[in-house]
């Protein structure tokens, strides 16, 4: 019998974990805090570096004559994955470890941040990546500009259709990951097997690169996609660059409705509190 059978047999139903309140829409408050600019920058220089190490990795494979020389497409997805875990498990106590708009976009729709701080770190995560990305081309100037800066784009013999469902679905896994991997409950339920949070996440954005790389170039992170996009401003990057925010806009909803009113029970417990307030 597993643990949750037994508590559901017992007479009283205690709850042996504690579910954070929700966070409210506008706090203002948070503004006048050191730890809310204190979770700003770790974002910023988080997302700096994950920009700098991966797109670095990107260039530095392409610019290899043999085919079959640099990193390859593993070794491109183990720095997207090995980047993520490594930041993740930085700032995690700091600022969450989002160092992704779409992330920041689920836990705000799961009203796990506020509005202000919601947008602060949207900014500072584009604005980190931005940086990121400069100092790439900075160090990598030739090989930057000739080999497409690592920007995101829709590859030869995919549609915009493609490509959007391939955005949608690869930031579902990701952000239904940090769902998955920060639930206070699965903690508590499942404590003989102990998740260090970072691990799952980083290798769903190991997994998602590997099966979204060939399609384009893998986003999943508006920012990611957003800083290159900038620093290599290109026409056809711009055009195809509003899949690499609705994408994985629509994919964040997504993972945030299912993990919180299908896998938390949410909408069944709004039914039963509704129900209860008009039998009375």
């Amino acid at each position: 019998m597993t643990k949750e059978e037994s508590l559901e047999g017992q007479t009283h139903h205690t709850k042996d974990y504690v579910d954070p309140p929700p966070a409210p829409l506008f706090d203002l408050g948070e503004l006048k805090l050191w730890s809310f600019y204190r979770a700003l920058i770790a974002e910023f220089i988080a997302t700096l570096l994950f920009l700098y190490v991966t797109v670095a990795t990107v260039i530095g494979h392409k610019s290899q004559s043999d085919p079959c020389g640099g990193v390859g497409l593993l070794g491109i997805a183990w720095a997207f994955g090995g980047m993520i875990f490594i930041l993740v498990y930085c700032t995690a106590g700091i600022s969450g470890g989002h160092i992704n708009p779409a992330v920041t976009f689920g836990l705000f729709l799961a009203r796990k941040v506020s509005l202000p701080r919601a947008v602060g770190y949207m900014v500072a995560q584009s604005l980190g990546a931005i940086c990121g990305v400069g100092f790439v081309k900075a160090f990598m100037k030739h090989k930057y500009n000739s080999l497409g800066g690592g920007a995101n784009l829709i590859a030869s013999g995919y549609n915009i259709g493609t490509a959007l469902g391939a955005e949608i679905i690869g930031t579902f896994v990701l952000v239904y990951t940090v769902f998955s991997a920060t639930d206070p409950k699965r903690s508590a339920r499942d404590s003989h097997v102990p998740v260090l949070a970072p691990l799952p996440i980083g290798f769903a954005v190991f997994m998602v690169h590997l099966a979204t790389i060939p399609i384009t170039g893998t986003g999943i992170n508006p920012a990611r996609s957003f800083g290159a996009a900038v620093i290599y401003n290109d026409e056809q990057v711009w055009d195809d660059h509003w899949i690499f925010w609705v994408g994985p806009f629509v994919g964040a909803l997504a993972a945030a409705a299912y993990h919180q009113y299908i896998l938390r029970a949410a909408a069944i417990k709004a039914l039963g509190s509704f129900r209860s307030a008009t039998s009375n």
